[in-house]
């Protein structure tokens, strides 16, 4: 009969340690995961590998070979072939693990059966992703990453490429202007619209990229960069000036490639299919990344000489995000709401910006105009992100693929700091030197007080 004394002193490490493990799930979800989820997952898998794998209808009949020689060296009975599986390799998030397909499965029969998989092996989330035909990769993830957003140190912005939130399967989302050039970002009050912008301000700030903003509230949300910026409009007026500067540098751009490429001196800008980086790199122009904060008041009027104003700048918009990706020049348009209804141009403008990451919005009219024409099933993701949930959204692109995200936190006084460092970099384009934001000196630390010197004794 054992002790009572010796059940106490067994039972209260024991009691400890499950403790710790609960805490450490709950609160450190990465270091519970490395710990006790990787064992224990892992084995399940190579454990349960085949019976999953035939519950899950991802079982072929052997061919007829492999009946012959089961029956002739054992008296087994022959079951379905799964597919066959590769090394498990573990990851600081879960575990990955390739297939190769048997004869007459294809991708979409392993992503059919994600969930299941998932309960079977007693893991987050489970994401399916075609390496080469025939075979798949499995991105088993070991628990919510996006409840606490990491992003691995390892990543390195490359030019027009910056790393701004992670994806739910725990790969970093990369906001690329060579690849998606232009951007729809929207978000209602206090939803991590403005840290998505920040994260992108401070990529770009570190990169020889000229940075225009328009921020029609004031300023508020550029001026602290205003140390990397080329060119600052704060107010509907000021945009108006602002824009045809832009499209002026695009029509000069232009007229380099024509110079460069030997293209006849009035053929049409639309007619132009090369871009800038065509052109030897010391002929080639800075790239210019246009932040549009709060795009729904340039839409916005109140008489009818606003009117004009406001389709005039709507047009240079559009041509911008029409003819501005061979020319270097990229748009990340962001507001709260985006709608049809905001005016004419509204719709046209959308259609050609590319990429999109719609944050809660405050109705399912915004989340629609943002993702109902790329991809509709994304459109309820985005409805069902909660208040607490800061930083929260669903990106996607006109290829129709989406996927949840989340940005870190990135504090103003940070990204200003970057930006300040950074202020060396802001490239010399005369077109725009005319709105240049006046930065005040910071007075340095370092320099000594004059009036603080001791002075003189005199008589």
């Amino acid at each position: 009969m054992i002790d009572l004394t010796t059940l106490l002193e067994v039972g209260g490490p024991v009691a400890a340690l499950g403790g710790g493990a609960a805490y450490a799930r709950a609160k450190q979800p990465g270091i519970y995961w490395s710990t006790v989820g990787l064992p224990i997952s892992t084995l399940r898998l190579l454990s349960s590998y085949g019976s999953v794998m035939e519950a899950c209808g991802l079982t072929v009949a052997p061919s007829r070979l492999r009946v012959l020689a089961v029956k002739a060296t054992t008296r087994r009975e022959v079951r379905p072939v799964p597919p066959r599986r590769g090394i498990i390799r573990p990851t600081t998030t879960g575990l990955r693990v390739r297939l190769r397909l048997a004869p007459g499965q294809e991708p979409a029969d392993v992503a059919a059966s994600a969930e299941r998989l998932r309960h079977a092996w007693g893991v987050h989330a489970v994401y399916v992703s075609t390496v080469k035909p025939g075979v798949v990769e499995l991105r088993l993830v070991g628990f919510d990453v996006l409840r606490k957003v990491r992003m691995r140190r390892k990543l390195r912005p490359d030019l027009l490429r910056v790393p701004v939130a992670l994806r739910e399967d725990a790969t970093p989302f990369l906001r690329d202007y060579r690849t998606v050039p232009h951007q729809l970002t929207l978000g209602a009050t206090l939803s991590g619209k403005s840290m998505y912008l920040r994260h992108l301000v401070a990529g770009l700030a570190r990169q020889p990229v000229a940075l225009v903003g328009i921020d029609c509230k004031r300023g508020v949300e550029l001026a602290p960069f205003a140390s990397r910026l080329s060119a600052l409009a704060t107010d509907p007026d000021q945009a108006a000036e602002l824009l045809p500067a832009l499209i002026r540098e695009m029509e000069d751009r232009y007229d380099l490639i024509k110079a460069r490429q030997g293209i006849a001196p009035n053929t049409p800008d639309e007619e132009i299919t090369s871009d800038i980086w065509g052109l030897p790199e010391h002929e080639r122009p800075v790239p210019v990344v246009l932040f549009v904060d709060e795009v729904a008041e340039l839409f916005l009027v109140a008489t009818k000489k606003d009117e004009e104003r406001r389709d005039e700048m709507v047009t240079q918009l559009i041509r911008l995000a029409q003819l501005g990706r061979a020319a270097g020049i990229y748009l990340e348009v962001c507001g709260q709401r985006f709608g049809a209804e905001l005016g004419k141009g509204a719709t046209m403008l959308r259609a050609q910006l590319t990429g999109r990451v719609c944050h809660r919005v405050n109705d399912e009219a915004s989340a629609k105009m943002a993702l109902g024409d790329i991809a509709p099933e994304a459109v309820s993701a985005a409805c069902a992100i909660a208040p607490e949930q800061p930083g929260l959204a669903v990106a996607g692109d006109t290829s129709g693929g989406w996927s949840r995200i989340r940005t870190p936190y990135l504090s103003l006084g940070d990204a200003a700091a970057t930006c300040r460092d950074s202020a060396h970099l802001v490239p010399d384009l005369p077109a725009l030197k005319p709105f240049r934001p006046d930065v005040p000196v910071r007075p340095s630390a370092e320099t000594p007080d004059p009036l603080a010197w001791p002075r003189p004794v005199t008589d």
